[in-house]
């Protein structure tokens, strides 16, 4: 009793909320919370708000336990209301902190962060507890995605089932009993203690993983381009989630052994296509697009085989295009701080120049990081677009998205950390942007013809076109004129005038085309896309 006072004492000293003044009372007041959900998180930055404020809506506190989090999840946890608490620990130290919380709470819930997306099911793990029917109730599922949780046993009746818990909600009374002299408690310890307590437990097996229940019901394709990746082609085949129905490996002309690699995976999944020349990483992944079509795979994602991609992150590119909010989607690690670190300023600029050429190019101008080749595309899209007029090179990324765009296509950035691992990128801007302008100024072009004067008509075609002939007959002029002045022949004062109208209105036209593509994307965005 002596260390669960002293616990108390402390949660109350270090925690001002819980203490509540009154001139009518002689004394502080613990208050005691109803339910409070506990929810362990690393680097949620996107999803963390919405997870607190769903959990707000089923508990009157929110306790957000960080795993050390390098991005602003704790940040945004604490703008949507909850109480940020930092976890320094393992899987004793998560429940620690739901045993400090079950000390001014009647019921406490931990949830992991996966499971918020079937949040709902958590009325069904707290009814039996208010029911009074049950001390200890428990969610699982077998786990089929990627994830760390511990298998735990628990015996329902007269079946024992080796599922990984996903919700747990207990009585703080009960918690508190089980932890009474516990230094290190485990999950497994905790449920044995339950079971040997002869505690009520309330067991609720749900069929499936919820992120995979989501991901079951359609075909999910992955492309995996690889050109001489015998080292890491293993460790990326290895990597790929069940939920994906087929691996597209498309070998560019390897001469080294990534062919024998992928052959002898063993897994049945693997599609194998080689080129026998080298033929550019975008006509790699034209063909795996070509393969998907054939197998009719709802969603087609792009992992590149030196195992830079990671797996994890691959639901977030695939929900907004199963949830109809896109039609393609790319990572964005531009917003990481990792993915800055030790680039230098020139590399910096080239990368941001690029993205400028290429939102000029493609129309879409909330897209950032073009060169990042982590996406998926719906089979939609697929079927749209005209695959073999794909850029054949790097730059296919930025070609795909000129193309996306004139037929109307949502593209959604998404936002993933870098991952660094044995390879660096071979991307050198200053020669990269001067290979690629060329196209990415003949795709814009394209694009123009194809959305704003066949597909539908738009003035500011015309605004582009005068722009881009009155800009360079003014810098021609000018240099006329500053050519003229050296050989001491000066021309007419007028001739500077018209210089300088030409100079500005080129500059004009050209900043009201892009204003108005901006506009027409914005607007197309609000109202759909395009049906053909």
């Amino acid at each position: 009793m002596s260390s669960a006072l002293a616990i108390g004492l402390h949660s109350l000293i270090s925690d001002p909320i819980n203490i509540v003044s009154s001139s009518s009372q002689l004394s502080d007041r613990l208050i005691r919370h109803e339910l409070t959900v506990v929810i362990p998180a690393f680097n949620e930055e996107s999803s963390i708000g919405s997870e607190v404020l769903l959990a707000a809506s089923y508990a009157d506190r929110v306790l957000v336990l960080d795993r050390g989090s390098t991005d602003r999840t704790m940040e945004v946890a604490a703008l949507g209301g909850a109480r940020v608490v930092p976890l320094n620990g393992g899987e004793e130290a998560l429940l620690k902190s739901l045993y400090r919380a079950s000390l001014d709470s009647e019921l406490v819930a931990l949830i992991y962060p996966e499971c918020m997306q079937d949040i709902d099911l958590l009325s069904h793990v707290l009814e039996p507890l208010r029911q009074g029917g049950c001390e200890l109730s428990v969610g699982s599922w077998p786990c089929r995605l990627s994830c760390e949780l511990e298998n735990v046993m628990l015996l329902n009746g007269k079946k024992t089932t080796r599922d990984n818990v996903g919700f747990l909600a207990v009585t703080a009374a009960s918690l508190q009993k089980l932890s009474s002299g516990q230094e290190n408690l485990s999950l497994k310890a905790l449920l044995s203690a339950a079971k040997a307590e002869n505690l009520k437990i309330n067991y609720m097996s749900f069929e499936a993983d919820p992120l995979f229940r989501k991901l079951e019901s359609c075909r999910i394709g992955v492309v995996v381009p690889a050109y001489n990746e015998e080292l890491l082609i293993g460790d990326t085949l290895k990597g790929i989630p069940e939920y994906v129905d087929r691996i597209y490996v498309i070998d560019d002309g390897s001469t080294d052994r990534t062919g024998e690699v992928v052959k002898s995976s063993g897994d049945p999944r693997v599609v194998y296509f080689r080129h026998e020349v080298n033929k550019g990483v975008g006509a790699g992944i034209v063909n795996g697009y070509k393969l998907a079509l054939r197998d009719e795979m709802d969603v087609v994602a792009v992992m590149a085989g030196d195992n830079q991609m990671d797996p994890a992150q691959l639901p977030r590119l695939l929900f907004p295009i199963l949830e109809g909010e896109a039609d393609y989607t790319k990572g964005n690690r531009l917003l990481s701080e990792d993915f800055m670190v030790g680039m230098s300023r020139w590399r910096s600029f080239g990368n941001l120049l690029l993205s400028l050429l290429t939102k000029i190019g493609s129309g879409y101008w909330q897209v950032m990081d073009p060169q990042n080749g982590y996406t998926a595309i719906s089979r939609r899209a697929l079927e749209v677009l005209e695959l073999d007029s794909v850029y054949p090179y790097y730059g296919y990324c930025n070609d795909l998205l000129i193309k996306l765009n004139a037929f109307g296509m949502r593209v959604m950035d998404v936002v993933i950390p870098a991952r660094y691992g044995r390879e660096k990128s071979s991307i050198k801007y200053s020669k990269y942007i001067l290979k690629v302008s060329p196209m990415l100024f003949r795709g814009f072009l394209w694009r123009l013809r194809v959305k704003y004067t066949v597909l539908d008509f738009h003035p500011l075609v015309l605004f582009y076109v005068v722009g881009m002939l009155a800009l360079p007959a003014g810098m021609i002029l000018g240099f006329l004129i500053f050519l003229q002045s050296l050989l001491q022949n000066p021309l007419p004062s007028y001739y500077t005038m018209l210089d300088l109208f030409m100079l500005g209105m080129g500059v004009q036209m050209l900043l009201f085309g892009m204003l108005f593509d901006m506009q027409a994307e914005k607007k197309r965005s609000e109202s759909g896309r395009i049906d053909f």
